[in-house]
């Protein structure tokens, strides 16, 4: 089993001790004690003693130098004897780096305890080297006399993830293999699928002690890592920027409440081709596409949904147990519906005619999410004026279902006639970026009913003006929560028991 561990960076010896309770009590499973973070106050002979004996898990001290990463800035001779002293203390594992390795084992030459064993550890804080000089680094390591091997490398791109389980599956003696940063995040939930030692997480955001450690409270809670194993299925949203994404909070939660074997994880791509011929196996069996992928999917499925293919865009990507990729578009259903909703009150997916029929609906935005909501709403008789920045695009997309084209500064004096509704299908206003909109607001006292496909936050500058103007408004929530009732279907063949949203 895959342990977890939390790294203890406080600056006190009485703040370590506090948070190895909190650690303890968090559900981890051993602590990293990591003595270059107290600095200079560290007094090895008294504050060891009271660290390791009142210490509620087993522990890995660490005494980091600068040159690796850490915090400490004196000499190597000072550091080995405080490592030394947590040996003869009891402790049940020592990290030290991979340049004095040779060094430090003659250091403590005959004094190691038996039940301590001996992390040698390696950093490379710039890239993620290639598979073969990541085995050379595991054999050099191991030649040290390691009893554990610890790589951890920097992810300029989510595939360098890819090495390093590469590497993993095959080394012959335990290994902790991570990959540092937002795009190496999989290599820290995933750890239990491909063998690792063990995994980090911090007890909060500001308690880390390497770049992209997600909490303990995410592992166990969102991720569920105790239940992943070799057999375990990997889904997740591909888009960038990611880390405002919902979806593995909602996926998870129904994955866990349903018993099936996957766990959904943030995807942050440069290139989704990339991506999906990189992580090519049958167990990474499907994805939620979304910002800026949706079009460069379709080039990338080797079949696709009719609509989807209509469309333009893919939202839903399924692995066959054959490799091939198939493209599914479930925007158009969740977004029109909660438009419908809006339109119609309670009671209209009920109605024999749809509300949007005959009515004048503005698209703001034409990419991949644009395309579903206009392809979807002239298939309910709406007529469709398509309004984005590059005006070509506009122009493209409103020729494909007759509708009307315009750019985007148009929008601030178009009125052609009363009861229009307005969708925002662009990432205006999306978290980061909380104080973007696609349209003034004086312009949108034009409109019954605004809806913004943004649903990060909840209620975006678009939505919170609308209603100052007494409009009528549909959160981007409630697609969010259609279309990921569809996808989580296809994910799961349908299974019995799926949660209600």
């Amino acid at each position: 089993m895959t342990l977890l561990c939390v790294p203890l960076v406080a600056r006190t010896v009485e703040a370590m001790r506090a948070d190895a309770a909190a650690a303890a009590a968090a559900g981890a499973d051993l602590v990293e004690i990591r003595l270059d973070f107290i600095g200079s106050k560290f007094r090895p002979r008294e504050d060891l003693p009271r660290l390791l004996r009142g210490c509620p898990l087993p522990a890995i001290v660490t005494y980091r130098p600068n040159w690796e990463g850490g915090q400490y800035e004196g000499d190597d001779a000072t550091r080995f004897e405080a490592l030394r002293l947590a040996m003869e203390l009891g402790v049940n594992y020592v990290d030290i780096e991979l340049k004095v390795a040779d060094k430090f084992i003659s250091f403590i030459y005959g004094s190691k305890p038996e039940k301590c064993k001996l992390i040698v550890s390696a950093h490379n804080y710039e890239s993620t080297p290639s598979c073969e000089e990541l085995a050379d680094l595991v054999a050099r390591i191991q030649a040290v006399g390691a009893d554990i091997v610890k790589i951890a490398t920097t992810a300029n791109d989510i595939v360098d993830v890819s090495q390093m389980f590469q590497v993993m599956v095959h080394c012959q003696v335990p290994m902790i293999g991570l990959v540092m940063g937002e795009k190496g995040l999989m290599s820290r939930v995933l750890s239990p699928k491909f063998g690792g030692y063990l995994t980090f997480g911090s007890l909060d955001a500001t308690k880390v002690s390497a770049p992209g450690q997600p909490t303990v409270e995410e592992l166990l809670d969102i991720y569920n890592i105790r239940r992943i194993g070799p057999d375990t299925k990997v889904l997740g949203v591909i888009a960038n920027p990611v880390k405002q994404s919902k979806s593995p909070v909602l996926h998870n939660t129904c994955l866990q409440s349903v018993g099936y074997n996957a766990v959904y994880l943030p995807l942050l791509a440069d290139n989704i081709a990339r991506f999906l011929s990189t992580y090519s196996s049958p167990d990474f069996s499907g994805f939620s596409c979304s910002l800026p992928f949706k079009v460069d999917a379709v080039q990338c499925c080797h079949k696709h949904d009719p609509v989807a293919k209509s469309i333009g865009a893919i939202s839903t990507i399924i692995r066959r147990p054959d490799g091939k990729l198939v493209g599914y578009n479930n925007d158009y259903i969740g977004a029109i519906s909660a438009i419908e909703d809006g339109i119609g009150g309670p009671g209209s997916k009920n109605a024999a005619v749809t509300p949007l029929a005959g009515r004048l609906l503005v698209v703001v935005g034409a990419g991949g999410a644009g395309k579903a909501i206009a392809y979807g709403a002239k298939e309910k008789g709406a007529r469709i004026v398509v309004a984005n920045r590059t005006y070509e695009k506009a122009v493209s997309l409103a020729a494909a279902v007759g509708g009307h084209a315009l750019r985007l500064a148009e929008l601030e004096t178009f009125r052609p006639e009363e009861g229009m509704i307005l969708a925002n299908a662009t990432s205006l206003g999306m978290y980061p970026n909380v104080d973007g909109t696609p349209i003034p607001k004086q312009a949108l006292s034009f409109y019954d009913v605004v809806f913004d496909a943004v649903y990060a936050p909840k209620v975006t500058r678009l939505l919170r003006e609308a209603e100052e103007c007494g409009v009528k408004v549909v959160s981007g929530v409630e697609m969010f929560l259609r279309q990921a009732l569809g996808q989580f279907e296809r994910f799961t063949n349908g299974i019995e028991g799926i949660v209600s949203f």
